[in-house]
């Protein structure tokens, strides 16, 4: 007998048996309520792998009476598309074709628009699904013929049932009674990080190899610890997992809250991700932090040096000492805003001549900078005077506006005081 994956007998056959997703898939969820209608639209299945894309992709095609056909977009191809619409009105596929394509952000945009007419005539209907944001890596023609929907991680008291069915199998197929130790079992299904497959697969694997003693398997927390070590955590450099992660951080740090902050910033280093890590605390530094606390900048910018001489893991102390001093440290986002406003002009087309007497000196002759009416302010009390800076076109303009802080505010009152307003 072939050897079959525990993750594929234990893959359930009715939507009340699919871990999760009760969002959509629960009494009253709409990808339910379509899929017990029959009347299957073509869609597509976003989000992590092993949280029942595939699953219910395979319950679908059994309802619809369809014939299911797959693709992984991995390694499909053009002709592959071609074949499966070829059996389109044959005797292979009497009642049309249910076309699973997996990970339809590697098929390119030539690829996907071979799908537009079949999907559009109805005679294939397609589920595809991705592990990536659909709006940004399916083609909006294809988007515009589906519905999707979001498939979210399964939380660990929900993989539990899944990780007993796959003990129960095992036991069934190793002919030995399973004996787990006090919180393995909980171990398995919290440090899938809301991957089922993962979840299961780690099952298999203990089981396997479990210690046998007078027909009673045992698995150690031990041997489910070393199995599941770092399993918990999603991540893809290029993915959409890490842009959360990274957003996650800076919103942490914005919100002044250091234990989110530190949280975020130890899956970063946990991944080895110390670039990201470091460059989005720049960013932190200046956006967010900024002329509050200016001296933040430097110092943030040291710790950062410092990170980078040491290396992970003795990267994560300076890296912490940062997060966690921008975090507690007030905030401004004023010059941000400021250079955003400036920037939305010029963007705009609002600019204007340079005034005459802030151009280039150097294009007159020596000593002609009185000639163009420019005042020198330090020749003048407190070293200010009043002129225009801004062209013609934008005189006026306001684009900084000081932050109500402590150190912002000081420069305000020392500037109204000066220019007497």
């Amino acid at each position: 007998m072939a050897y079959r994956p525990l993750a594929d007998e234990i893959r359930p056959e009715s939507l009340d048996d699919v871990v999760g997703q009760k969002h959509i898939l629960g009494e009253g969820g709409l990808l339910r309520r379509i899929i017990e209608s029959g009347k299957i639209p073509n869609l597509v299945f976003y989000g992590p792998s092993g949280t029942g894309k595939t699953t219910v992709a395979n319950i679908i095609a059994r309802r619809s009476g369809r014939a299911l056909r797959r693709i992984n977009a991995t390694t499909g191809s053009l002709s592959d598309i071609k074949d499966v619409i070829a059996d389109v009105g044959t005797m292979l596929a009497p009642n049309g074709i249910l076309l699973y394509l997996d990970e339809i952000q590697y098929f390119n945009k030539k690829q996907q628009q071979s799908l537009l007419e079949v999907i559009e005539k109805g005679d294939v209907t397609l589920v595809a699904s991705t592990t990536e944001n659909p709006y940004f890596y399916v083609y909006n023609a294809v988007l515009s013929r589906s519905m999707v929907f979001e498939f979210k991680p399964v939380t660990a008291e929900e993989v539990l049932p899944a990780v007993d069915r796959g003990i129960a199998i095992m036991e069934q197929r190793l002919g030995e009674r399973v004996v787990c130790e006090s919180g393995v079992r909980e171990h398995i299904a919290s440090a899938c990080g809301g991957d089922v497959r993962k979840a299961i697969n780690a099952v298999e694997l203990l089981l396997n190899s479990a210690r046998r003693k007078d027909g009673v398997l045992t698995v150690s927390l031990e041997d489910a610890r070393a199995v599941a070590q770092r399993s918990a955590m999603r991540y893809d450099r290029e993915g959409d997992n890490h842009y959360d992660i990274v957003s996650a951080l800076q919103k942490s740090v914005r919100g002044s809250d250091p234990d989110a902050a530190l949280h975020y910033l130890a899956r970063l280093l946990e991944a080895g991700d110390l670039v990201s890590a470091c460059r989005r605390m720049m960013v932190m530094a200046c956006e967010d932090v900024g002329l509050a606390y200016p001296q933040i900048i430097p110092i943030v910018k040291s710790c950062i040096d410092a990170a980078n001489m040491l290396g992970l893991p003795e990267a994560r102390i300076p890296l912490a000492d940062a997060v966690v001093l921008m975090a507690t440290s007030p905030k401004s986002n004023s010059a941000y805003m400021g250079i955003n406003r400036a920037m939305a002009d010029i963007q705009a087309g609002k600019t204007g001549d340079i005034p005459r007497h802030l151009q280039n000196v150097h294009a007159d002759s020596a000593g002609m900078e009185r000639e163009q009416g420019y005042l020198y302010p330090h020749d003048y009390p407190h070293h200010y005077v009043k002129q225009q800076y801004l062209p013609d076109k934008l005189a006026g303009a306001v684009y900084y506006e000081y932050g109500e802080n402590k150190t912002e505010q000081a420069a305000k009152r020392y500037w109204d005081e000066i220019k007497g307003e």
